[in-house]
C-alpha cells in the first residue's frame, strides 16, 4: 500500500469526487431521506415499519453482527450523517471514530455526535481510509465500498486487516454489479438502455466509484486474510427504500428545486427510479457481508 505520508499522491483520497456527490445540499437530501439523514438501504423487517423504522432496524441488523462490547471502538468508514455512530454508543456504549470525505457531513455528525450525554469519545475526521492507521476493535462500512476505485480495493482490506486485533470483525454493506458475461446466463437481457444508464451513474451521480461484484469482495477480504462468515442480500428492500426516495423527492419537488436547480431534480429523480428498477430486475444486488479476521 502507498503510504499517503510520505508524500506520494497516488493513494489520495477523492475528496472533490465525493463532495460534489455528498455536498450538493444537506437541505436537498433531507427532503427524501428520513429524519435519521440515512442514506442507504433500510430493512423492512415487516411490511408495516415506515422509512425510518426501516432506517434503524438495518443499522441494528449491520451492529448486531459485529459482537460489539462497552469500551470498544467502532470504526464508521463512510460515515454519512452519522446516524450509524449515534445508535452504536446510545445502544452499545462504544467509542466511535468516523471517516467521511463530505465536509457537510463532518460537520453533520460533530454536531449530532456532541449532544450525545455519554462519557465515550466520538471523533470524526475529513480523511479517507487511505489516512487512517489507528487501532479500532470493529469496523462497519455501509455503501462506502461503491465509491472506492477497483484498484483500491486490496488496500482497502489490507488495511482493516491491519488495524484491526486478532478478534476484529467487518461488516461491510455495498451494491453490487454483475459482469456482462454473466447477463444472458441470468436471463438478462443486454440492452442499450441499460448501458445508457450504468454510464448515467457512473458520470453524473457518483464518478470515480466502482460498483464490485461479490466475487470481488471474496476474493479480496480473502487476500487479506478474512473469512466471509455470513452474506445478507436484501434486494427487496432496496427497491422500496429508493421508491419511498422517489416518491418523497417528487412530492417535494417545489422545495427540491429552490435548494438546487430543476436540473439536480430531474438528475435525482431518474437516479432513484432507474436504481429501484435496476434492484428489481436483479441487475443490481445489495449484499451485506460481514468478515472476521483468520
Amino acid at each position: 500500500m502507498t503510504d499517503t505520508k510520505s508524500g506520494s499522491t497516488d493513494m489520495r483520497p477523492h475528496f472533490e469526487e465525493i463532495q460534489a456527490h455528498y455536498d450538493l445540499s444537506d437541505e436537498f437530501f433531507g427532503l427524501f431521506q428520513d429524519c435519521s439523514r440515512t442514506y442507504s438501504c433500510a430493512f423492512f423487517e415487516r411490511d408495516d415499519m415506515t422509512l425510518g423504522e426501516a432506517q434503524l432496524a438495518k443499522i441494528d441488523l449491520a451492529l448486531g453482527k459485529l459482537d460489539l462490547r462497552p469500551g470498544m471502538t467502532l470504526l464508521d468508514v463512510g460515515c454519512g450523517w452519522g446516524s450509524v455512530m449515534k445508535r452504536a454508543v446510545e445502544s452499545y456504549d462504544v467509542n466511535v471514530v468516523g471517516l467521511t470525505l463530505s465536509k457537510n457531513q463532518a460537520a453533520f455528525c460533530k454536531r449530532l455526535l456532541d449532544d450525545l450525554d455519554t462519557p465515550r469519545s466520538r471523533q470524526v475526521f475529513l480523511r479517507g481510509w487511505e489516512e487512517f492507521e489507528e487501532p479500532v476493535d470493529r469496523i462497519v462500512s455501509i455503501e462506502a465500498f461503491e465509491a472506492f476505485p477497483k484498484e483500491r480495493y486490496g488496500a482497502f482490506f489490507e488495511t482493516c486487516q491491519r488495524i484491526l486485533p486478532d478478534d476484529g470483525r467487518l461488516v461491510l454493506q455495498t451494491i453490487m454489479g454483475h459482469p456482462l458475461k454473466r447477463w444472458p446466463e441470468m436471463g438478462i437481457p443486454i440492452v442499450m438502455s441499460d448501458l445508457k444508464f450504468m454510464r448515467f451513474i457512473a458520470k453524473e451521480i457518483f464518478p470515480g466509484g466502482s460498483i464490485p461484484c461479490d466475487e470481488d469482495i471474496v476474493d479480496h477480504s480473502g487476500r487479506a486474510g478474512f473469512s466471509v462468515e455470513h452474506l445478507e442480500t436484501l434486494n427487496p428492500h432496496y427497491v422500496r427504500t429508493l421508491r419511498t426516495w422517489a416518491t418523497n423527492l417528487e412530492a417535494a419537488r417545489d422545495a427540491a428545486v429552490a435548494a438546487t436547480s430543476v436540473e439536480v431534480y430531474d438528475r435525482y429523480m431518474r437516479y432513484l427510479i432507474g436504481c429501484a428498477d435496476f434492484f428489481e430486475r436483479g441487475i443490481s444486488e445489495l449484499g451485506q457481508f460481514t468478515l472476521t479476521k483468520g
